[in-house]
Parts: C-alpha cells; structure tokens; sequence
C-alpha cells in the first residue's frame, strides 16, 4: 500500500488524514496517509528515514517549510516563488517539491464566486502564508494586488521577485488610505484578534473579506468585517481542503472532489 504522511511539529492538530483519506475513499484510491512528529532538529532525518520505508509523498507543515524546499532536487515555479515547500514527492531515487497552497486559496475564491480578474486585491502581512498565495493571485490577473505589512522592507523583498506585474507594497497605514474589492488576512490577528491591522472604512459592503485561518467559530478579523456588513466572509477551511486536493492530484494524478470532504470537515468543527 503507497504511503503518504504530514511532517509538522506541533501535528497532533493536522486534519491531513482526514482530508487525504477521505479523497482516497471517494476516488477508490487505496493508500495510507499518517501524521508524522518531527523533533525541531530531526526533519531531514525523518524525511530520509521515510523514503527508506518506501514513502511515495509528503506534506510539510510549520516549521518545516523552507527546509523542505533545500532538500529537493526540482522545484516548481510556484515552490521558487513562495520559498518554501508544502508538498514532497519521491520518485526515482529524486526529491520533488511544490507549494500548493495558493492554488487552494484561489480554487477557495473562485468556489465562492468571488472574481479576482481586475479586481483590487490586499494581502495583509508578508511572512510565509502570503509569499506561497502571490503568484497564484496574480495569474488570476487582479488589476492591483497590493502586500501591506508593518514592516514593509518584507513585503518590498516579495515585490521585488516579480516583473511586469500589477504588484506592490506598503505599510499597513498606506493601505488604510486605498480602496479593495478583497482583502485576505494573512498575519496570526485572524487568530489573536490583537491589532487587527486595517480601520473599518477599508470594509465596505461591496467588499469580501477572506482569513486565512479557520475555527469553529468566525476568526476575529471575519467577525469585524461581518458587523460591517462586507459582503463576503470566508474562512481557510476550504483552502485547506483545496490545497490538499491539488496534493492528492499531484501524488495520484486524480482531482478529488473538494465539496463534500469540506462539507464533513465543517461538520465535525461544529461538533467540538
């Protein structure tokens, strides 16, 4: 049985099995995906340890990203772009690594009829979560996709890796002076609620607010736009199960349908 795990460290949280066992079941697909616990210093160990036990791909999860992406041989556009790596697969004695997670995003959008052809995009924040979403965001032809971080030599070092794109950044103070039809959190306030970076006149009723993050209940970031009446919110969940999908596609050369695992995700989040 084809052998897939997730490394992470925490992991205990992962939904990966869940995700990837279900699209096993739903594409009759028969193979094994568990939970992997890396020691901080241990992650090219384990990685090696599992091709040696025949492991056929992985995913990585924090903190492991970037040092996933040093061990491969080749690398998507998409993975030299984010500079990190979020899905490994072992073939042929060679390390392949991809980022899925902005095709997630994007895929997440688009489900939820949100146009992002010349539409005005912000992206808050520019740690790792942004720099794997920009290229994929911009292959979907925004007329402006603006990076706002509060330090803006981090946001300038991703622009900086583009050419000949609608692309550019600035302090989050900059941004409160602009106009969005969507803007997408990206920074840890999705989860704390602590310093929310934007003012309220930035969400308006025409405009869809997307987090990053997902819980039981909305993030703190959604529930703000919610009580400004923007008029869209939508949490990571389907990012997740999106990224995962395009996982699975790019393991088993099969699109699961993404739907009715998020449908059941949901689900079991409303049960905690």
């Amino acid at each position: 049985m084809d052998k897939y795990c997730v490394f992470g460290n925490p992991i205990k949280q992962s939904r990966s099995p869940f995700i990837h066992q279900s699209f096993a079941k739903t594409t009759k697909q028969i193979l094994h995906y568990e939970t992997c616990l890396v020691e901080l210093d241990g992650f090219t160990e384990a990685v090696n340890d599992f091709i040696a036990k025949e492991g056929k791909g992985a995913n990585v999860t924090a903190p492991f990203k970037e040092q996933a992406m040093s061990m491969c041989d080749e690398l998507t556009e998409h993975a030299k772009f984010s500079g990190a790596v979020n899905t490994l697969t072992f073939k042929n004695g060679k390390i392949y690594g991809d980022t899925t997670d902005g095709v997630g995003l994007v895929n997440d959008l688009l489900a939820n009829n949100v146009c992002i052809k010349n539409s005005r995009v912000l992206l808050l924040g520019a740690g790792g979560a942004s720099k794997g979403v920009v290229l994929p965001l911009l292959n979907q032809m925004p007329k402006s996709l603006t990076i706002a971080n509060r330090t803006v030599s981090k946001a300038e070092a991703i622009v900086e890796q583009y050419t000949d794109q609608p692309l550019s950044a600035c302090s989050f103070d900059k941004a409160n002076e602009q106009e969005f039809d969507i803007i997408i959190n990206a920074t840890s306030a999705g989860l704390t609620g602590h310093g929310i970076p934007i003012e309220e006149k930035l969400i308006t009723p025409s405009c869809v607010c997307y987090d990053m993050t997902y819980g039981k209940e909305l993030t703190p970031f959604l529930q703000k736009a919610q009580e400004l009446n923007a008029k869209n919110v939508i949490d990571g969940l389907g990012m997740l199960v999106g990224q995962a999908a395009e996982s699975f596609d790019i393991w088993r050369g099969v699109k699961p349908a993404v739907d009715p695992v998020l449908h059941d995700l949901r689900a079991s989040l409303n049960e905690r």
